[in-house]
């Protein structure tokens, strides 16, 4: 276990309703995981995953979750759920909920929606373009094939209400998934149109559009990039001005993905890049402290 003088936050960690899975979701989270059926039961034991982190020397982590019923089989129930698991220890455990632009409850009142999700103790809100098969800007008329106007009013009470909006930027293996949604520059509508909204792009792009999200965040002040699904090797191959970046990024690891066995494993392998120890620190701790405060 790393031994660093600040606690880490791992903002990008799959503490999930996996009893929602589609079977064909459940394959893909399922392969080369021997423990799969303990990371399950796991899921829904809040005890158990603040004694992962423990062991894992990680003081908070997000909890990604969010609304993609066709594809993943996650309902809106994920919100009270992940709320739910999220009050065991509200300081460590940063619950992130999801709402589906198509719900007819959404599309009547999209600021209601949101403030629901505040109301319930949710942190941050999360959008799967690839796994909810829409455009980050598909708000704009003909920005995309389906035009969802709810985005626009979700945006612009997330941005009023201050509460941080993630969206999965890259691709996704998951079956039926529709990688070419998670290109980043959809978001460079969004910080145009919502200057004050803070959003981070989870995955930097991975693997081939991670020049797009770098352009995102340098050009918008309130953007961040997660570094989650990176193996912490190659980070400097995707993101050569790491060490000058260092003030827009959150670390993650994507936990229980196939890329990172523990938590703790890849705090390791990052902290042997060729990074100062001030632009450490940012990632690891400071730039989520900033955009998420203790409660």
């Amino acid at each position: 276990m790393h031994n660093l003088p600040y606690p880490v936050t791992d903002i990008h960690v799959h503490i999930q309703p996996w009893q929602q899975l589609h079977p064909s979701a459940q394959a893909v989270m399922s392969f080369g995981r021997p423990d799969y059926e303990s990371l399950s039961a796991m899921m829904n034991d809040p005890a158990a995953v603040l004694a992962r982190m423990d062991e894992d020397g990680i003081d908070r982590i997000g909890m990604i979750n969010y609304v993609a019923p066709k594809l993943m089989g996650f309902t809106d129930d994920v919100n009270t759920w992940c709320a739910h698991i999220s009050k065991s220890d509200p300081r460590r455990l940063l619950a992130f909920g999801g709402l589906d632009p198509r719900d007819p409850a959404v599309i009547s009142n999209p600021a209601a929606a949101v403030d629901r999700l505040v109301g319930l103790g949710i942190r941050a809100l999360k959008i799967h373009p690839p796994h909810q098969e829409l455009r980050a800007n598909a708000y704009r008329k003909g920005a995309a094939e389906e035009h969802l106007p709810a985005l626009e009013g979700i945006y612009g009470r997330l941005q009023e209400v201050k509460m941080p909006l993630m969206i999965h930027t890259g691709t996704s293996v998951f079956p039926g998934a529709r990688s070419r949604y998670g290109d980043p520059m959809d978001c460079d509508d969004i910080g145009i149109d919502f200057p004050g909204l803070k959003i981070i792009l989870a995955h930097c792009g991975r693997p081939m559009w991670a020049q797009g999200a770098i352009f995102i965040i340098r050009r918008f002040p309130d953007a961040y990039i997660d570094l989650s699904s990176i193996p912490p090797k190659r980070l400097l191959h995707y993101i050569p001005m790491l060490e000058k970046l260092a003030n827009k990024c959150l670390w993650g690891t994507d936990w229980p993905g196939p890329g990172a066995p523990t938590m703790d494993h890849n705090v390791m392998e990052f902290l042997k890049l060729d990074l100062s120890e001030k632009a450490c620190k940012l990632i690891l701790h400071d730039n989520a402290a900033s955009l998420f405060p203790d409660p």
